[in-house]
């Protein structure tokens, strides 16, 4: 190994990375090669200097090393030498499922519908009512696709002591979703920075202040949250409005879809430094993370923050099973239901990228129970199901907290310090259809209540057409960790990040559930004692509300919420999250592109174009 110039000159020419484990060599990950055609001798020689310009070759590799618990870090220093490998786990899975035989695939179209619409029953709460009884073949063809859900791999298990070298890798962070989605990857982002990767993530262009904010690499992924998230409370639910409605979301679906091979290979659209992913870390709706992972030959880790992955314990969040027995198939109808909304996309997708297309009742598309994925709660609020194998990990709530640097307007400290904790009441993202309405349900409960309150204004834009008293404080814009521990209750919407901060703080928690996963964490929420039953935003009436509060409290849930928030503090989702995905990726790793993937030639003129147009008009709908 001459230097590192060389090493990455070679890596681009399909080398790979040797490295060693307990005295035998093994197989590591090296560099990325070109992201556009004719271009692989521009990015060998503008590699980042993080990846190639290191004065020793010791500075290539991170060291993760596992503790019981997963929550240490520390920098170890390891060589090696590079040999060319093909990661080919996630093309294995592909050609596997493809070659399942089908009945459901031989049928006619309209003998298909017929046979969905049968199974499955859309609810108001943006739920899906599944009764797999009624079609004994669809159950016996998703239980013979299940049994491709689990690939065997060699995972290793978390051994104290042990150090595992990782090589410093360029990852793609791929995020579709509002702000509370987006704020957990960036806390991951900046931990993975700290162990010497660079990270890309991708996601709407709403947020991109946010994510430079915290000194991450952006790079906009197709569609509007603030759209979506209207479409998803006016059809309470944005996959599970009826099929013939999906459609209203098909532009917004298209760009997220065709937007990740970009994200995962374009060069920065500030600087134009080059950049191509050797990892992917996505959340399932960043729909195409699949395809795009199976096209470069890189591995793909999924992180989200609610159930994804079939369990036999409880159905999917956004579904109702009347069968206890078929719990763990809502989960694959889940995926055929997404798959009606965007089959036509993927394929296309998956056109582009030279891959077979996937047939209609293949869960391959948009299953993940074959993949490493990490979900980002606290085990103390739901423990890891017992049927999720060593591919899964719950690694606890990943925090920002970008209280620490906050200041206060002074008009809200002296508010704040005129008297008592108040209720805090706020929809974050959700769109209200009567703002007014919901405002003035609000302040009569408080009234009623006597309770000082602090109203969010959001997306739904409360409060802002109504005169409020002075023991009523309109907030435009705080961040939850620093607000919430100086609040006696919480009273939102449920979104997974809200929930965690709110518990965290010790704050007793109702949930107004407005549709999907929402009404999952409020049951959690009530079943942990910590909150009163849901309150469902179309039943949210002056009564419900007032009683909630006061159920809030009561001496006993204030206990018991302080009680979680020691258990959930003393945890660290972070760095169980970068242990996690340290320890699932394989031990092979790629480091030139597959020769199949189509990309374009671009020139100068056309990048700087496309950044231009990315930046300042990013939805051409």
């Amino acid at each position: 190994m001459e230097s590192n110039g060389k090493v990455w000159e070679e890596a681009g020419a399909g080398g790979g990375v040797r490295r060693r484990k307990g005295g035998a060599e093994a197989v590591g990950a090296g560099a990325s090669s070109s992201f556009a055609e004719g271009m692989g001798e521009f990015v060998l020689n503008s590699m980042d200097a993080r990846f190639s310009g290191s004065a020793n070759d010791d500075e290539l590799f991170v060291s993760s090393r596992q503790p019981v618990f997963g929550h240490s870090k520390s920098i170890a220093a390891s060589s090696g030498t590079f040999k060319g490998q093909e990661h080919t786990f996630v093309r294995s899975y592909s050609d596997r499922l493809l070659k399942c035989d089908l009945t459901l695939d031989m049928l006619s179209e309209n003998e298909k519908i017929k046979i969905f619409e049968k199974l499955v029953k859309f609810q108001n709460d943006g739920t899906v009512e599944v009764d797999v009884t009624r079609s004994a073949l669809v159950t016996s063809e998703l239980s013979e696709i299940d049994a491709f859900g689990y690939v065997p791999r060699d995972v290793e298990e978390v051994t104290p002591g042990i150090t595992k070298s990782v090589p410093k890798l360029k990852i793609a962070m791929l995020v579709v979703g509002t702000r509370g989605d987006v704020q957990p990857f960036i806390a991951l982002a900046k931990r993975l920075q700290e162990f010497g990767h660079y990270v890309r993530l991708a996601t709407h262009v709403n947020f991109r202040t946010f994510v430079k904010s915290a000194g991450i690499d952006f790079y906009p992924l197709g569609g509007d949250p603030r759209i979506m998230a209207q479409y998803m409370t006016k059809n309470k639910g944005f996959c599970l409005a009826a099929p013939t409605e999906i459609y209203a979301q098909r532009k917004q679906l298209k760009e997220i879809i065709f937007s990740v091979l970009p994200a995962c290979t374009e060069p920065d659209l500030d600087t134009g430094t080059p950049f191509r992913a050797q990892a992917i870390i996505a959340n399932p709706p960043a729909y195409g993370h699949l395809h795009i992972a199976e096209a470069l030959g890189i591995p793909l880790h999924i992180f989200f923050t609610f159930p994804w992955t079939p369990t036999d314990e409880f159905p999917h969040p956004l579904a109702r099973m009347p069968q206890s027995a078929t719990y763990r198939l809502s989960y694959l109808i889940l995926d055929l239901i997404i798959w009606w909304g965007t089959r036509g996309f993927i394929n296309d997708f998956r056109k582009k990228l030279n891959l077979p297309p996937i047939a209609y009742f293949s869960t391959y598309h948009g299953s993940i129970s074959h993949l490493p994925t990490g979900y980002m709660w606290s085990p103390q609020l739901m423990p890891k199901p017992k049927d999720w194998g060593p591919l899964v990990d719950v690694v606890g709530y990943c925090f920002l907290n970008l209280g620490t640097k906050y200041q206060p307007p002074p008009e809200l400290s002296q508010w704040l310090e005129q008297g008592p904790k108040p209720i805090y009441i706020g929809f974050g993202s959700m769109p209200l259809d009567d703002e007014k309405k919901v405002t003035a349900t609000i302040l009569e409960a408080l009234r009623e209540t006597g309770q000082r309150g602090i109203i969010s204004r959001g997306w739904g834009a409360l409060g802002s057409f109504s005169e409020v008293p002075v023991d009523v404080f309109i907030l435009e814009d705080c961040p939850h960790d620093w607000l919430f521990p100086r609040c006696a209750a919480v009273v939102h919407h449920g979104g997974a990040g809200t929930t965690a901060a709110g518990l965290i703080a010790g704050c007793p928690t109702t949930v107004v559930p407005f549709f999907g996963d929402q009404f999952f964490w409020a049951e959690r929420v009530h079943a942990r004692g910590v909150g009163p039953a849901p309150i469902p935003i179309a039943a949210l009436a002056v009564e419900a509300l007032s009683n909630a509060i006061r159920f809030m409290l009561d001496p006993e849930v204030k206990s018991r919420a302080l009680e979680l928030a020691i258990a959930i503090g003393n945890e660290d989702g972070v760095a169980a999250a970068v242990d996690a995905f340290h320890r699932h990726l394989p031990s092979e790793l790629p480091l030139a592109p597959p020769a199949h993937v189509e990309e374009e030639h671009i020139d100068f003129f056309q990048w700087f174009s496309r950044a231009l147009e990315k930046c300042c008009f990013p939805f051409n709908f």
